[in-house]
């Protein structure tokens, strides 16, 4: 599909995409501020956003192509010029964006990994492979309705002193407007969980500055 870029296990040794730091020029072909959605799904975030803001470029990321594919179709009969998909893991994510060629990260509704906190996707590891891309005071937004994940996120901003901007336990009560953003897009996660009564939660925050300058990212290591 048009709209889809894929980078697998087999292109470690071939080494970088060749969008790397060219999302903005070669991809989508202006210099439209860059947004990533990790772990995006069927693409509700991705597609919803690019609606809404038309001046600035949508790139979700996940591992599988089937759930995607809703989401590109949807872009492509909705003529979302502005929304890409990317089918990789969230671990290469160095070797398909540049330093500071991304604006801002939305993570929504990961898996909270109950029992792996290293592959939670705001780990410190994740956060010093999100600071590489990320442009100077790029915000990193967290939607979630894990409780464990929202408490984590909130410990890791605190112990690795970075900036919170925002955060609140309850979405529903903190914005009554359900036009705002972060209602009126939900998720399949999202409807599931809130038929079930649960609450949902959002962080937003900015990383230290020279927080992960000395920490080699690339070439690729996995995480375990």
């Amino acid at each position: 599909m048009p709209n889809v870029v894929a980078y697998h296990f087999g292109n470690l040794t071939a080494g970088p995409h060749a969008l790397r730091g060219k999302w903005k020029s070669d991809f989508f072909k202006n210099d439209k501020p860059l947004i990533l959605e990790l772990g995006c799904g069927k693409g509700e975030y991705t597609v919803g956003m690019a609606r809404r803001f038309p001046d600035k470029n949508f790139v979700g990321i996940d591992i599988k192509g089937s759930r995607m594919y809703v989401g590109a179709v949807q872009a492509i009969e909705g003529n979302l010029t502005n929304a890409a998909f990317l089918r990789t893991r969230i671990d290469f994510i160095n070797a398909l964006f540049d330093e500071n060629e991304v604006d801002e990260i939305w993570i929504t509704f990961p898996d909270p990994q109950k029992e792996k906190e290293k592959k939670r996707l705001t780990y410190p590891m994740f956060l010093q492979r999100y600071w590489h891309v990320l442009k100077p005071q790029g915000i990193i937004h967290l939607k979630t309705d894990s409780v464990l994940l929202h408490e984590f996120t909130l410990s890791v901003i605190r112990k690795e002193q970075h900036e919170l901007i925002e955060a609140t336990a309850d979405i529903d009560q903190s914005y009554p407007d359900e036009n705002h953003v972060l209602r009126a897009i939900q998720t399949a996660y999202e409807r599931r969980f809130r038929g079930q009564g649960m609450p949902m939660t959002y962080v937003s925050f900015r990383l230290r500055k020279e927080y992960a300058k000395d920490v080699k990212v690339f070439p690729l290591t996995l995480l375990d």
